[in-house]
This record gives C-alpha cells, sequence and structure tokens, in this order.
C-alpha cells in the first residue's frame, strides 16, 4: 500500500468508525504520547535502561504503525498530501545526502 491509499484507507476507518478527527491539536499530543512509547520501548530494549516486565510483551511494530496512524490522521484534517510531499522530501534527501553520506569517515 503506498502513502496516498493509506491516507484514504484511515479516512474511511475515521468516517465509518471514529465518528470524526480529533482536532488537530488533540491529534498533535496523541502523536507525541505514541513517539514516547516507541521511545520507552527503543529506550528499554535496545538502550541502557533496563526493561521492565510489564514493558517485554511491549510490540514496537504496533507502536510504530500507531504513530503512523496519527501522522495520517493529521495529514489528513490539514490537507496534506503526504504522497507527494514524502515523494519531494527523498528526492530532496537523495540529492542533497548522498556525497554527505558517502564521505562521512563516521559511517566506514
Amino acid at each position: 500500500m503506498d502513502i496516498q491509499n493509506a491516507q484514504t484507507v484511515v479516512d474511511n476507518w475515521i468516517k465509518t468508525h471514529g465518528v470524526r478527527y480529533f482536532n488537530e491539536l488533540t491529534n498533535m499530543a496523541q502523536l507525541t504520547e505514541e513517539v514516547g512509547e516507541v521511545a520507552r520501548i527503543i529506550a528499554r530494549r535496545y538502550g541502557e535502561q533496563s526493561e521492565k516486565e510489564s514493558d517485554k510483551d511491549k510490540d514496537l511494530g504496533e507502536e510504530l504503525a500507531d504513530v503512523l496512524f496519527v501522522v495520517l490522521c493529521l495529514a489528513n484534517q490539514t490537507g496534506v498530501d503526504l504522497q507527494a510531499s514524502f515523494d519531494k522530501k527523498l528526492n530532496l534527501k537523495s540529492d542533497r545526502d548522498h556525497d554527505r553520506h558517502h564521505n562521512n569517515q563516521k559511517l566506514k
């Protein structure tokens, strides 16, 4: 599924199951909360913090999907074509960063 289709799927889900979008500020707070859950898993599973027993069954993929869902909601409700924006950003990063990363001694 491409990003444009994902935006459509989320929009249809909101209309069918969600009644309406939360307002943009609420969704921004929701996004921050979901990113925090991803950070907690990463910090404990891959970082130096101890993983609590209650965190061991947390699914990183599920938490990343929560982040993606809210990002798609924000794009929909603010009129952003995320596919076009992502494609543009990827082209920009490819042109700008190709040599920079290949020449970065820290990455060798």
